[in-house]
C-alpha cells in the first residue's frame, strides 16, 4: 500500500463523475483541488462529510480550489446521492479501485469482529503544481471540511 506523504507527487488519476463527466488530474493541473475519500454514498457519515464539504463549496471555490469526493460507488448511485442531498461538491466513481488503491486509502478493516477490506476516510489537499500539500487519516466528520478550507486558505 502506498503512503502518500506531504511534499510528493500526487497520484494521476481520471473518474468518472456523477454528472455525467469526468475529473482527471491533468484537467485540474495548475490549481489545488482537494480529494475526499469516504467509504459508501448515502450512510451517516458519508451523507454529513458530503454535506459540509457542499455547505463550504463558494468558499473553496473563493479560494481557488476544486473539492471531489471519491468512492468505490457506481456513478449512477452517486448521481441518486447528490440529488437527494443536493451536494454541491464533485463526486467522482473510482469503481475499479485504481485511484483509492493508488492514494493507499483501501485498506483493512473490522467490524463486530469481522474483518474486510473498505475505503478509510481520509482526505488530501494537492497544491497547484500537483504536489501533496497535507494528509488527513482516518478523518472524524465534524468540523473537518472546515479544517480543510483552513488549510487551503494558506496555501
Amino acid at each position: 500500500m502506498p503512503d502518500i506523504t506531504e511534499g510528493q507527487p500526487a497520484p494521476a488519476f481520471d473518474m468518472a463523475t456523477s454528472d455525467g463527466g469526468r475529473v482527471s488530474s491533468a484537467a485540474l493541473n495548475g490549481k489545488p483541488y482537494v480529494l475526499y475519500f469516504y467509504p459508501k454514498a448515502d450512510t451517516p457519515g458519508c451523507t454529513t462529510e458530503g454535506q459540509d464539504f457542499s455547505a463550504l463549496a463558494d468558499d473553496f471555490a473563493a479560494a481557488g480550489a476544486t473539492v471531489i469526493g471519491v468512492s468505490r460507488d457506481a456513478v449512477k448511485k452517486l448521481d441518486r446521492f447528490k440529488a437527494k442531498y443536493d451536494l454541491k461538491v464533485v463526486l467522482a466513481s473510482d469503481e475499479p479501485g485504481e485511484v483509492t488503491e493508488a492514494f493507499g486509502v483501501w485498506v483493512e478493516k473490522s467490524l463486530y469482529g469481522r474483518t474486510y477490506k473498505g475505503v478509510e476516510r481520509a482526505t488530501f489537499l494537492i497544491d497547484a503544481a500537483g504536489a501533496v500539500r497535507r494528509v488527513w487519516r482516518k478523518v472524524r466528520v465534524k468540523g473537518h471540511a472546515v479544517e480543510v478550507l483552513d488549510a487551503v486558505r494558506s496555501l
